[in-house]
Order: structure tokens, then sequence, then C-alpha cells
């Protein structure tokens, strides 16, 4: 990415704006995280609850510790194995971490990202950036710049273009606020993978009326078209003949007639690719208008984890047309 673009970004981002820029995982909206009014702007652009958790952006293990007390036993082993990466560790915040970044918790959520453009930021910038995805609260989240421009335009002071996140679902978030380490969201970096390094990792029970992380409320992720979550086997064919459906699918089905539209995640079922292709999927799929949308279940192992995540969560509070 062009040096001079960096600059004019960080300066905007110094400046108390709002920056779009790339992660490995999706695009996020990105402000100064000790500043409170411009980090009180991002709620505002995306219509985000205030009681909804940011996560901070931040260069490296040092950095990290300015907005984090990091002396939690697993949270040095962690950094250095999946930093910079999709993983994000929720620790004690310290004190120049603004209340509204951590959405008046005691805890804050930190992340150094692996994307050169958002490292660059971050670095020229001098501060970290607390950043949430850079979409309107809920909907699907943006893997390429041109989701960002979908639903943002121009509320969004930048928007760093450097295509498509090559993750393409969020980082995975562990809490290592309690006496053992929990998992708080599934995402870019396996769990198996965490588990190889610290050990076995307790399992979510949050309250999603009271989000401890991002990505944690019931429904979130949300295509504007009715999204069913089902399997191939148990698809109803009445909704095939009375509705024009389309469907996201790991694999190509074996009964591909009757469907207004497909998107395959994968041709040869790498639950990697699946995962960077999913947003871009469903955005492609959105905005075909069709009646309805089914995505075939995925297996939960490796990143089929964080994908069945989202889609159980785009899904959340809908009917159930297809059991």
């Amino acid at each position: 990415m062009d040096a001079g673009v960096i600059t004019e970004a960080a300066a905007i981002i110094r400046g108390g704006g709002l920056v779009a820029f790339p992660t490995e995982t999706v695009y996020g909206l990105g402000a100064d995280a000790c500043n409170a009014r411009a980090v009180a702007r991002i709620f505002e652009v995306k219509g985000r609850p205030r009681m909804d958790p940011l996560i901070v952006h931040v260069g490296g293990w040092e950095e990290a510790l300015l907005y984090g007390e990091m002396s939690a036993p697993p949270a040095r082993s962690l950094a250095e194995r999946f930093w910079p990466g999709p993983l994000t560790l929720v620790v004690p915040r310290k004190d120049r971490t603004p209340w509204i970044v951590t959405a008046g918790l005691e805890t804050v959520a930190i992340r150094v990202p692996a994307h050169p453009a958002a490292l660059e930021l971050i670095r020229a910038s001098g501060c970290g950036i607390a950043a949430p995805s850079a979409n309107r609260f809920g909907r699907v989240s943006p893997s390429e710049a041109i989701h960002v421009a979908q639903q943002l335009g121009e509320k969004v002071d930048l928007i760093l273009d450097a295509g498509k996140c090559p993750v393409g679902v969020e980082s995975t978030i562990l809490s290592l606020a309690g006496a053992v380490p929990r998992l708080l969201r599934a995402g870019g970096t396996p769990l198996e993978e965490i588990e190889n390094v610290i050990g076995e990792i307790e399992r979510p029970t949050g309250d999603p009326s009271r989000p401890e992380s991002p990505g944690q409320m019931e429904r979130h992720y949300a295509t504007r078209t009715p999204l069913t979550l089902t399997t191939e086997e148990n698809l109803d064919p009445e909704t095939l003949r009375s509705r024009r459906t389309g469907l996201l699918a790991l694999v190509a089905p074996s009964r591909p007639e009757g469907f207004a539209a497909i998107e395959i995640l994968s041709e040869s079922g790498d639950l990697r690719e699946a995962a960077a292709n999913l947003f871009s999927a469903l955005h492609r799929l959105d905005e075909l208008n069709l009646d309805c949308l089914v995505a075939f279940q995925v297996p939960e192992t490796g990143l089929g984890l964080a994908i069945m995540d989202r889609l159980r969560r785009c899904t959340a509070g809908l009917p159930d047309r297809n059991h």
C-alpha cells in the first residue's frame, strides 16, 4: 500500500477521525483507542449498542502492555505463538483504556493483526486502534473494501483498500481474566491449535444480553434476506418450489436443481478456504434480492467452528422453516 495513503490515514486517526482498514480477518472501523470522543463516533456510525465492547489493535507485545494487564501465565505463550494473527486476548484493563472501549467492563480485548497495512497504520498513528468490523451493526461483516463502502459510505473519513481479507472471519477471542482460559468467540485461530499450546479451554456460557467481547450478541452477522441453516438431507423441497432460494454450501450440492443461485465456499471442502470466502459469498447472495437463503451446515472442526458460529447468529430469532 502506498506510504502516502498510510500517512494520510494515520493523520486522520490522530486527529480523532475514523479509518476503515484491512486486517487478515475482516475490515475494521478504527479510531484512536485513547480518544473517547472518536471511539464514540464508531458506535454512532455503526449503530452499535454501547454495551458491546471493542478490540484494541496494537503493534506488538510491548504496546499491548499499555492497555491491558498481560500477567496471566498463558498470555505470553499465546502471544508468542499466535501474534500477529487472528487471536484476541481479554485481560484486565489499564487506566489509560477509556471505559467506552470496554463497554464499562474491567477487562479489555487486545490483539496484534497480521495484515501489513494494519500494522503500518498502527505504527504510523502512534497509538492503539480501537476497531470493530466496518459494517452496520449486526449485518454481514466486510471482507472487501466495497462492503464497507456499501454499508457505511461517506460516514467513514477514509477507506484503505487492500483487496480481500485472507482469513475472512473475525478473530478468536479468549478470556484470560479468570482462573481458567475461556473461549468467548470462535474465529480465525482454530481452537484445537490454542489448546495445543495451553491445554483445555472452557467453552462459552456467556449472556448475549451483556457481552464480554464483540460477536456475542445472539443475532449477528445477519443478511437482509432471511437465512435458514440446515442440511441437504433435511431441506424441505417446498422451499425450492414456492420461493426463489439462494444456497450457501461448503461443496457443490448433490441436487443443485431448483436453487436460484448457489455459492460454493470451497470446491475441495477446505475449511480455511471456506472461512475466507464466507462473508463475500453471503454479501453476493444478499444482493440478489431473493425470497430466502439456505446454508448447509459444515463440520465443526478447525475453522468450521467459526463458520457455524457466524451462521447460527445470522439465523437467530428467525422461524425454522426447513425442519
